[in-house]
Formats: C-alpha cells, sequence, structure tokens
C-alpha cells in the first residue's frame, strides 16, 4: 500500500483525535468535586491550640581588642635582608634552643593533637606508652623519647597521660619551654 499526501493528512488527523480523546478520558478521571476531606484535614489543623514563638537569644557582648603594633613589623611588607640578618644575630634569651642535629623520631611528624594515647605497658620495670597516630601505626615510647612538631621530650608516663616538655619560638631567634601533655583515649 502507498500512502499518498491526503492519506497521510487523514491518518495524521486521527492520531491526533485519538491522542485527543485519550487526554479527555485520562482528565475526566481527575476531576471530584468532593474535597471535604480536604475541608475536614483543614478545620483540625486550625483547631490545634498555638505554639508558642521563642524570643531571640541574648546577645554577647564582645570586648573589644585594642592591637598595638608599635615595634613590630608590617606584616604585609615583604621583609628586607636586613631584618632577617637581624633575626638571626638576636642572642637567645634564656639559652633554651632545641636540639637540631638530633636524629628525629619517627613520632615528631606528627602534631599532638593527631596523635592518641591508647594504652601503656611494663616492661623490665618501666612504664612505656602506647601511641595510635592519624595513619593508625601504633608506636611504643619510654620516657626520653620524642612526639610532636615542637621538639616534645617525654618527662613522664603515668597510667592515664604523658606529660612533654616542648620547645616552641617565642620572639625572633629565642625559644621558651612549654608544658604539653596527651591524656589516654577513652
Amino acid at each position: 500500500m502507498t500512502i499518498t499526501e491526503s492519506n497521510f493528512c487523514q491518518i495524521k488527523k486521527n492520531v491526533v483525535s485519538m491522542g485527543l480523546g485519550i487526554l479527555a478520558l485520562g482528565m475526566s478521571g481527575c476531576v471530584n468535586d468532593d474535597v471535604s476531606d480536604l475541608r475536614q484535614y483543614i478545620k483540625t489543623v486550625k483547631a490545634k491550640p498555638k505554639g508558642t514563638i521563642q524570643g531571640l537569644p541574648e546577645i554577647k557582648v564582645v570586648e573589644p581588642f585594642l592591637f598595638n603594633p608599635e615595634g613590630l613589623r608590617d606584616p604585609f611588607r615583604a621583609v628586607e635582608k636586613r631584618q632577617v640578618d637581624e633575626f638571626q644575630d638576636v642572642a637567645p634569651g634564656s639559652g633554651i634552643r632545641p636540639d637540631t642535629t638530633r636524629r628525629k623520631e619517627e613520632l615528631e611528624a606528627y602534631s599532638l593533637d593527631t596523635l592518641r594515647m591508647v594504652g601503656t605497658l611494663t616492661m623490665n620495670d618501666e612504664l612505656w606508652a602506647l601511641i595510635k597516630a592519624s595513619d593508625g601505626t601504633i608506636h611504643r615510647i619510654k620516657k626520653g623519647n620524642y612526639m610532636g612538631l615542637n621538639y616534645g621530650e617525654i618527662i613522664r608516663i603515668l597510667d592515664d597521660r604523658i606529660e612533654l616538655m616542648e620547645i616552641v619560638p617565642d620572639k625572633p631567634g629565642t625559644w621558651r619551654e612549654q608544658q604539653a601533655s596527651l591524656a589516654l583515649a577513652e
């Protein structure tokens, strides 16, 4: 059978009218004048007691901080070579300095906040601590070992914590000791 232009137009009209008929039939199923269930739901919601709105929280007054940069270098300007030499030539105030010639231990690659004390054990009458690093490795350490990024030497190991003495930079060219501890993780 050959389809001519007139046959094609007739088929097209039939398909369109059939599609419109199916659409009208489908839409007739969506028409419903009974909305009593919707009205009942609205009445139920409106009958519920109204809640109270909580007030705004108190505004905390923050004390202003006055920064006095007198005598400090401008952090937004490049450091001149003369200033760098001055920082390096400053004599240490207390004589405390980290031993940079000492070979670093494995736990000195981690900051203290990424290390967790997970337990202790006693070997040859000496208390050792078990430290879990952020990569999941568990290390065994004793008094005199080092850990953390600030040259932290372990000065005491207790059942519930490790006490360290860190050497941190204070002013340009000077260092100071600072105590730190690492508590047993629960």
